[in-house]
């Protein structure tokens, strides 16, 4: 099965609703809407979906569908483990606009889609 994996911080804040007033909440609609997805970068769901919280969306709980992994320390380097500890052998893309992201995921096979594409 594909793996998306999710910037929650960079996908959350690509939209400005007022999510820096909930955090929690913005997070939580980013991860339900998740559930929705249609084909992405040419790949159809249904995906494994890792949602990488950070701040004060580590409350954010994982609900069937979407496992949610909250970052100990930096978001990005924790999507960078994910993807080369679970992305291995399948398709794997990367919800995010942080360029430097971006290359680092790029650099271990996935393909980067932006945050619009998941929202």
């Amino acid at each position: 099965m594909p793996l998306l994996v999710v910037d929650a911080a960079n996908v959350v804040g690509s939209v400005p609703d007022g999510w820096w007033r909930d955090r929690v909440g913005a997070t939580e609609r980013v991860r339900d809407g998740l559930l929705l997805l249609p084909t992405l970068a040419g790949v159809s769901p249904p995906f494994e979906v890792v949602l990488v919280v950070e701040g004060r969306a580590r409350g954010v709980a994982s609900v069937p569908g979407v496992r949610v992994v909250a970052a100990r320390g930096s978001g990005d380097d924790t999507i960078v483990d994910v993807v080369r500890e679970e992305g291995a052998g399948r398709p794997c893309l990367v919800a995010t606009a942080d360029r430097e992201l971006c290359g680092r995921v790029e650099a271990l096979g996935a393909v980067v889609v932006g945050p619009k594409q998941v929202r």
